[in-house]
Parts: structure tokens; sequence; C-alpha cells
């Protein structure tokens, strides 16, 4: 059959509501034209992210009440140590407030001035904490990861000979370390397959530089490797998951993602000097190593979150595949996005959808702003704007891809919701020559995506 059913049903709901497309137009000029700025009660269908978004399990919200609140050696981190090294297979777990501490430790442990980070693309804040130790950030993705339009399976996978030739160009002694993300957001939610994670390890080991995986969509990434990497076929989601693990020394996790909290995020090593190194760090910037910023009912909702993921594949499968059906009503429909479909979000390419605007009007930035003001959509720019500024220079960061990224959220949506969507975005595709491009009027410092503001030209 060609629609999945969820493996779950619906226990409670929360109303929303739909705001007149005179009121939508008024509350995106107040937000300066960036979604980030509306008020989350204007917002019919939140496609903005995927983080902190998900709907929680009976059983999460049950454990809830054995929330153990001791400042120190609470029950619910060790429940949640021991969810992390049987679901992920490290010796040693930091826990932190969200994914970007975990980020924040990591870049602290590892990064000195002047050396470099070799990741599969970047992503915002990643880049920023590196930046921040005084790093330089290098994107070694495969090229066929800038071009939306081609249908690869494994579009986030690294380039292992430019891999190696930055290597010994640089010397492993101005390598921090290899940053890979599952699941690369920025090129549109694609995987790494798992042959080119060994191959990079072996790379890494060569030259004796640790591999830190971004593993907050590993999961996804996962299933993409059963679905998609010969061998793999009949293995569970959950084996492919660690030993993917396997190819790496520790990993960073914004648990709002794969573990379906609210809010969370851990670190997990078997290198004990990054252990070491980073528990006496989250002291100083999150919290004892017992609890890192999170609650003891936080922990035991994680702990069980993780548990949950992986429990069997269904899960899994019906979170890509209602991704992918989204995608398939837009493609149909001539919409141009981003192929093959990413695991947790619909990429629409902003450049082909606006070819009539310049990037220098952020396309992104203006389709996401004019999909809410079509349907009352929330989604988020992945361009120019989010790649923001070079520290030093002040140059902005060139951006070969310009994307609007339409982000479903874990057991939230139902098909009609995002059918809503994607009848919205095909409407405005017909007009689309309509559309008036934007000026950047106020510009944070950093991460300038989150509260820059614009207005129309």
């Amino acid at each position: 059959m060609d629609y999945l059913p969820p493996p779950w049903k619906i226990k409670m709901v929360e109303k929303v509501n739909l705001l007149s497309r005179s009121g939508r137009e008024s509350a995106v000029k107040e937000a300066g034209f960036n979604t980030f700025l509306l008020k989350s009660r204007d917002v019919f269908i939140d496609l903005l992210t995927d983080s902190g978004t998900s709907a929680m399990s009976d059983n999460q919200w049950a454990g809830l009440m054995l929330g153990d609140e001791a400042y120190a050696g609470s029950e619910n981190f060790y429940n949640l140590e021991k969810a992390v090294k049987d679901v992920y297979g490290f010796s040693f777990v930091v826990p932190t407030h969200q994914g970007r501490a975990a980020e924040h430790l990591m870049a602290r442990a590892l990064v000195q001035k002047g050396q470099h980070v070799l990741s599969n693309m970047y992503f915002t804040t990643s880049r920023e904490h590196v930046e921040r130790r005084g790093g330089i950030w290098q994107d070694c993705i495969v090229p066929e990861a800038h071009d939306p339009q081609k249908d690869k399976p494994f579009k986030g996978n690294f380039d292992i000979a430019r891999t190696g030739r930055l290597i010994k160009k640089l010397g492993k002694n101005k390598i921090a370390f290899i940053r890979v993300e599952a699941n690369c957001n920025m090129a549109g939610g694609q995987p790494v397959s798992m042959k080119n994670l060994e191959d990079l390890k072996t790379l890494a080991e060569r030259h004796e530089i640790p591999v830190i995986m971004d593993a907050t969509r590993a999961l996804e990434n996962a299933y993409f490797i059963k679905a998609r990497e010969k061998g793999w076929e009949k293995t569970p989601v959950k084996k492919i998951l660690k030993n993917m693990m396997r190819f790496t020394d520790g990993i960073t996790v914004s648990s709002k993602k794969d573990n379906l909290v609210n809010i969370g995020g851990f670190l997990a090593t078997r290198n004990k000097k990054i252990f070491e190194e980073t528990k006496t760090l989250v002291v100083v910037y999150e919290g004892l190593h017992t609890y890192g910023g999170m609650s003891g009912r936080d922990m035991e909702a994680l702990a069980r979150g993780i548990r949950e993921m992986v429990e069997n594949d269904d899960y899994v499968e019906h979170r890509v595949k209602q991704v992918e059906w989204f995608g398939g009503l837009l493609k149909e429909a001539g919409v141009p996005i981003v192929v093959p479909v990413g695991g947790h979000a619909v990429y629409l390419d902003a450049k082909k959808f606006l070819s009539h605007l310049p990037q220098s009007q952020y396309p992104a930035q203006t389709l996401s702003a004019s999909i809410y003001e079509e349907c009352a959509v929330r989604s988020m720019e992945r361009g120019i704007v989010s790649a923001g500024r070079d520290p030093k220079t002040r140059k902005e960061h060139g951006s070969k891809l310009e994307l609007v990224r339409l982000t479903v959220p874990r057991r939230v949506y139902t098909n009609d919701h995002l059918g809503f969507a994607a009848e919205g975005i095909v409407n405005l595709f017909k007009k689309r020559q309509t559309i008036r491009g934007l000026k950047m009027t106020y510009e944070p410092k950093q991460l300038r995506f989150f509260q820059a503001k614009f207005r129309r030209v």
C-alpha cells in the first residue's frame, strides 16, 4: 500500500487558530518577514522545526511523575546513562540541556585557536561554537549535495579524496576533529552511507584525528541505510544505528529530535580524555554531571524516548515515509524540491521557485514569509541568511543553496495537515512571479537568521 498509517493513535488534542489573510500579512510584517519572530498563536501549521516539537507518548508522560529531583545522583540520570549505553553503545555520557550545549562543550574540549574542523557541510550552531574558539570550518561534503535536483541516495557523504587532501595539506595537528553529521540538515536532510562512515574512520585513524558525529538525526540516517544501502536491507534499524556509532569517537545529540522529547541533549564518547574534560566543563556551563541542565523528570522522559525510538522499525518507517509522501505531493505538482526527500523535512529549492529574484534579495527568506502569508504555514530559511558572515572579514559566507525547510514534527500532524500545507504552497507556486524580494533592515552579529528583520523591496 502507498500510504502507511501511523503506529500510534491520538489521545489528546491542542487547539490551533487560522488567521485571516489580512491578519497573516500584518503578523509577518510586524515580524520583519522573519518566521522565527512570528508568535506561535498566529501559526496554523508549524513546520518551522522538528526541534522540541515532538508529541511524547503516554509512557513518557508517566515517566515525568517519577522525576527524582535530587541535585546530585538523580536516579533518572542513571536510567538515561544506561539507555544511551544500550542504544548508542558508548561508555561515557554527559547530559546537557540541549544539543548546542553539547556542541559547545565538545568545541571547548577539542578546538584550539587556528585549528580546522572538517565537516560534511555545516550546521549554524556547530560552526558558531568552533569559530568562537578561533577555529576554521571546512566543508568536505560530496559535490552533488550542492545540486538540489541530483537524485543520489547518500548526498550527505564525505568526499573522502578531498578530506584526505586537506589532511595532507594542513597536517594532523592543525585539525581539531572531523565532524560528521548524520542526515545532513543543511543539504536537505541527506544521509551518510555506512561505507562512507567506515572509509572516513579509516582515514581519520591513520592520522590520529578524532571523529565526532552530530547524531541528532542518526535514527533517520540508519533507516535510509536500511532502505538504500546494499547488505543492510534485512537488518533492524536499532542494529544499524549502533553499528554507525562504531565509526565515531563520540557524538553530540540534540534529544529534541530523534529522542522524542521537548528539551534535553547529551554528548557521549568512548574516549576517557574527552569525557573527563567535558564532565568538568558541564559543571561550569550546565549543571552537575548527573543532570547537566535537565530536571530529573526530563531525563526520565528522555531515557524512555531513546528506547521507544528503536523499539521496532514501525515508528521510524512511518516517520520517514510521511515526510516522503508530503514531498511527493509538491513534486507531482511541479514545485521544485530537493531530491531525494530527506528524513525530517521537505526542502523547497527557492532559487528555482523564485527564479526572478537575485540571491541578494534573499529568495529563501522571501519564500518562507510568502508561504506564511498564503496559508499560515510556518517554515524556515536555509540559504544565504543562515550562512551568515565570516567572523573576521565580515563578508557573507557564500551559499550555493537557497532552501526553505518544511520540517515535520514527530507524531504531531496528520496527512490532512500536510495536504493542506502542500495545497497552499502549490497555489503560491502558480503565482510566484508576483512575489517581491526582501532587503535586510536589522542584522545581529551572530546567527542572524534567528533575529534578522527585513522589508519588501
